[in-house]
Parts: C-alpha cells; structure tokens; sequence
C-alpha cells in the first residue's frame, strides 16, 4: 500500500501547502453545478488555529514506535499539531501498517517535504535533508550496536564508523549538519560523536533513553506482567529474541527453537519468540506465520510485531538473545542473558554490547540446555548487569523532561506547568494456550502511573 492509499483509508486527506487548509480540499457540494467556481477561504475548514506543526517522519515501525514513547509529551497540548509522514525505507510496510493502527493524519512524503513545519521528529537519517523544518534526529535503539554496513557506502577494507546517530554519514548532507538537534543516549556518545562527526557537535545534546526509563519505571510490575500474560507459578518463562539481517539469531533459529521446545520440559517452561519488525515487514506475516507454524503447534509463542516486547522482557526468567537492542534492554531486568550469535567483526567496540558479550554466557549446541540455564542464573552478577545497564544512558529517569524542554525551545513555546511523566507499560495480551483461570487478575489492559 502507498503513502497515498494509506491516507485515503483513514478516511483523511493530507495537507496541501498552497491552501494552508487542515485537509486540503473543499467539502463536495449539493445542488446543481456551477458555472464559476466560488472562491473560498481556506481558513473557513479550521478549528484549532494559531498551532505549531510537528511533522513526525515514520521510516519503519521501529523507527515509528520509538518516536511514539516520546509523542505523549504533546498530550493535551492545543497549540501543537502533528502530522505523519513515510519517506522511502526497505521496510516501510511495517511503518504503513502502524500508522493505520493509529488512525492519524498521514501526508505524502512528496507534499512533507514542500510543506513548512515548525518541528520535525525522526528516529532514521533517510531523506531528512529534504524536510523543511527544524529536525530532531533520535537514536532508534540502546547503545549503537553495529559498525556501519559495507552496503551503506563503506568501501570494502575502509575504516567503518557506527551505524548509528553517532555516524557521519547519517547526519550529513554534503558539508552541512541537518539535524537542528542530535539526541543522545548517554554523555559518552559525546566523545564518539566528536571522533566521528565533530560537526554536529554544536548540535548534540544528551536527553536520556525513552525505552530505557518506561521499562525501568514498569520493574516493579513484574508480577502483574507475569499473571497477565498467564504464568502460573512456577511457570519459567524463556524469551528469544532476534533483531534482523543476516547475522541475526533468526537466520539460524531453525538450530535453537527446536531444542528448547524438545528439551525443556513444558509443564516448567514457556518459551516465547520476539522477532523485529523490519523481519515482519520484508517477508510478509503468511510467509512467518508459515515459516513458524510447526513450532508454533509444538508450543512456542510468537510476539506479533504490533504486541510491546518490554511486559514479556521484564517478565522473562531467561533472556537468549543475539546483537540487537533487546537483549541490551534485556540487562536492565535483572534476568540472566544467554547470547545465541554475535557478530564481533561487526561490532561496534564503543558499545555496552560488546560488554554484554565479553559477559554474558555463550549458548553451546554440545550441552543440554536446560543445564545451560541453570548455569547462567548460577552465575548471574547483578553489578555486572547494571554497570552495562548504566552504559545505555547516562540520564536515567530523565529523559521525557529532557527531551520536552528541548522540543519547546525548538518550538519556540513555553513548556506546560506541569511535570512530564514516564508511564509505566501497560499490562500484556495472554500467551497462547493461556487459561482463564491463569490469567485471573489481569482485568485492566492499562497500568495507571
């Protein structure tokens, strides 16, 4: 489906600049045709004026949800309005199926970028030079894991910089900076960004990690997360996660999912896959569905793209991971993290995760893995796990006030006299097979602050 096909199904049109209307084309007229058309002022369409406009730039449905933890900062607040925008990405269709899912106003990428705004939010680099509007380039996941892709225009053999915020390439157009503001994670991204693009400098600011600070503000509701999700007790829940591409743990599941269902016993043990979204978005839900259906009949649950990961994060006794953010995010709940595959030529040596792997047990294909648990929660140091935690932000807690004084100051308003909150996650849907009687207590699907 396109940008445009997408906006027609929320029943919305975009936003058209030369009219300046909230919708861009007059309301269809009864009665007879007219010989001259009656010239009208746009204004007339509109009921909230004077506002601000925000442009959120949705590449991927990672990228969308990121920007989404940061959205509610804007709840409640009548002089701002916000649009969405899908420029070009691989994995836009994951990014189209979320915004449907919000039923928000969509605009064109090609009407976005000849349309003025007052702020612009993205959490990818691509096409960002063509937006006319102060931008604010987030980070799209914990600790700027991976080195730059030799595919992204890395000369085979040539030194390799991260891959993420902190990479000239993706805050450069030419010799310009083009975020207004780069939001980083942690004051240590600071010396990287001055050793890799010491241009935008002036244009850093260190805010915090949204997803670091809900998932800290929910750890206190493991065991609501664990009922909700139909965990009796004793029930030991094993969370795999796997980013995408071709080092990821899912190009290699076919070697690990079958042994955890055949070797841990199921009256003990529930074991749940959390696959990315660009995984979804490239080959299609049938398609995983498919790939997936005979361990889905053996017992495992899949996480559908669309479900929040971090209930069943905090819930999970086990983490089995490979080199993605999850399994970073994975060090902040207190469970132990087994590592599947990490790439280590492909690492970025600045990152926390390269810590977590010197750290974390390597999963063994020659031992049982039940045994492998055990030796993992035997061995597990919780200073360990929290000094890498550490590492994933140096503003824990903060991050909503930080980035919400600075979206306003960009804005050019002053902030709401109140204090920004960090709500907790809201509680998850059961696991398949669950029972109602497992699931009794889990009533409300929101988590109130």
């Amino acid at each position: 489906m396109s940008v445009t096909d997408l906006t027609a199904t929320t029943g919305r049109s975009p936003r058209n600049p030369n009219r300046g209307t909230a919708h861009g084309r007059e309301p269809a007229r009864s009665g007879p045709a007219r010989q001259h058309a009656v010239r009208r002022d746009p204004g007339q369409w509109l009921t909230v004026t004077d506002t601000k406009r925000v442009l959120v730039i949705v590449h991927t449905e990672v990228y969308g949800r990121r920007l989404l933890d940061l959205l509610p900062l804007l709840e409640s607040e009548l002089r701002v309005e916000v649009v969405f925008t899908v420029p070009p990405h691989a994995f836009n269709a994951g990014a189209e199926r979320l915004l449907r899912a919000l039923d928000v106003v969509v605009m064109p990428w090609e009407t976005a970028v000849r349309t003025e705004f007052d702020l612009a939010l993205a959490a990818g680099s691509q096409g960002m030079e063509q937006v006319q509007a102060p931008l604010i380039r987030i980070s799209h996941g914990a600790g700027h894991l991976s080195l730059a892709r030799v595919a992204d225009g890395v000369r085979p053999g040539g030194q390799r910089g991260p891959g993420g915020i902190t990479g000239r390439r993706y805050l450069m157009w030419g010799d310009r900076v083009v975020p207004r503001a780069v939001a980083l994670a942690h004051r240590d991204d600071l010396a990287e960004l001055a050793r890799r693009c010491p241009e935008a400098l002036p244009a850093a600011e260190v805010v915090g990690d949204p997803c670091h600070d809900r998932i800290r503000a929910s750890l206190s509701l493991r065991p609501r997360y664990r009922r909700a999700l139909g965990l009796r007790r004793g029930r030991k829940l094993v969370l795999v996660t796997s980013t995408w591409g071709q080092r990821s743990a899912f190009n290699r599941l076919d070697a690990l999912v079958p042994r955890l269902l055949s070797e841990l016993p199921r009256d003990t043990y529930r074991t749940v896959l959390l696959v990315h979204p660009n995984v979804w978005s490239w080959y299609g839900h049938w398609q995983l569905r498919t790939w997936l259906a005979g361990c889905r009949r053996a017992g495992l649950h899949v996480l559908p793209p669309d479900a929040d990961w971090r209930p069943p994060l905090i819930a999970a006794d086990w983490i089995i991971g490979d080199y993605g953010s999850v399994t970073l995010y994975g060090a902040i709940t207190g469970a132990p993290v087994l590592l599947h595959r990490f790439p280590h030529r492909d690492a970025n040596p600045a990152s926390p995760g390269v810590e977590l792997a010197l750290t974390a047990p390597a999963l063994s294909p020659a031992h049982p893995l039940e045994a492998q648990l055990r030796y993992a929660a035997a061995e597990y140091r919780s200073e360990d796990y929290a000094r890498i935690a550490a590492r994933i932000t140096s503003e824990p807690g903060h991050c909503h006030r930080n980035f919400r004084r600075l979206m306003y100051r960009i804005l050019g308003l002053n902030q709401p006299a109140c204090p920004p909150e960090t709500p907790p996650l809201p509680l998850p849907v059961p696991l398949d097979g669950a029972t109602a009687a497992e699931c009794a207590g889990r009533g409300e699907t929101e988590v109130s602050a």
